[in-house]
């Protein structure tokens, strides 16, 4: 579930905060580093919770209008098609993601009911909403159509939604849009026969990311004074200490990968942090940082210092 470049954003919050910190402590810091990466994985099972709460909201809610004095045709006959979805019911029954909220006690949506009926409002009000209700027999390739839509037209972009993750946890602010398109990608490809497997995939893809997260920031930490003696003198036009502190971190980490990761090609540390900038700096830092790494990288391969393996050199 965990990119690469999501690793590479929280080295860079750690080393952010460690450098703001007036006494550093780079081993609480590391744990620290961890242990908002272990967030993402809360945050991506209290999403999958909150479309299973969204389903029981609308199943109190039809019961109530049933119960109305003068209730309509249709709302004493009402449509189950969302309350009977397939999909939404494979979440429901999972005992993985049942023992994990459990173990971690993420019952936010019985505290916190008021979202529900701001989404289930939401969603009500959408052409696609009625439409799938008008289905007579909805297949489950329906079912699982209508979940995606759910997620990515009403849960995904809700401001309210947003502010109120910001509020419950700091670490989740930059993880929601992560964790919005891996529940996105499962969603659309869940079967009932590997339900068990899809639903609650591995934080991390394998062991070699989990230690790229703790070598990345040593590195670049514990290595400070090479990679600040690298800058000096590259940036021609600005001293080093008017350097935005996330343009520095940047950087640093860019010359790290260039200097201490010989697997990871040039090209890619490159890109990576082009990207990161633009999102995470100002309009201009990613020109600026383009710049001065690929003038070093020339600068090493000049000197020998770049010494990639296989394809990893450009």
């Amino acid at each position: 579930m965990l990119t690469r470049r999501h690793i590479r954003v929280k080295v860079l919050q750690s080393i952010y905060a460690l450098r703001q910190n007036e006494h550093p402590d780079l081993e609480k810091q590391e744990k620290f580093l961890f242990y908002s990466i272990d967030q993402m994985q809360d945050l991506y099972v209290l999403m999958l919770q909150l479309v299973v709460s969204l389903q029981a909201y609308g199943e109190r809610y039809m019961e109530r209008v049933q119960q109305k004095h003068l209730a309509t045709k249709e709302e004493k006959n009402p449509s189950r098609n969302f309350i009977n979805n397939q999909v939404i019911t494979l979440l429901s029954e999972s005992e993985s993601l049942q023992q994990y909220l459990k173990n971690k006690k993420l019952d936010y949506w019985k505290e916190d009911d008021e979202y529900l009926s701001i989404l289930f409002s939401e969603m009500k009000e959408t052409d696609w909403y009625a439409a799938y209700l008008l289905k007579t027999e909805p297949t489950y390739e329906d079912d699982k159509e209508f979940v995606v839509q759910l997620y990515k037209k009403v849960i995904a972009p809700n401001d309210k939604l947003y502010d109120y993750l910001e509020d419950k946890r700091l670490t989740w602010l930059d993880d929601f849009p992560w964790v919005n398109t891996a529940i996105v990608k499962m969603l659309s490809k869940i079967t009932p026969k590997k339900a068990r497997q899809q639903l609650l995939p591995d934080l991390y893809k394998n062991e070699d990311d989990r230690e790229f997260a703790r070598q990345l920031f040593r590195k670049t930490v514990l290595n400070d004074g090479v990679l600040s003696e690298a800058i000096e003198g590259k940036t021609p036009n600005w001293d080093t200490d008017r350097i935005a502190d996330i343009d520095l971190i940047i950087l640093k980490l860019g010359i790290a990968e260039f200097l201490y990761f010989p697997s990871i090609p040039v090209r890619a540390s490159l890109n990576e942090y082009l990207e990161i900038s633009k999102e995470y700096s100002t309009p201009k830092s990613s020109l600026f940082i383009n710049g001065i790494l690929d003038k070093l990288v020339k600068e090493f391969t000049k000197n020998g210092k770049l010494k990639k393996i296989g394809r990893g050199l450009r």
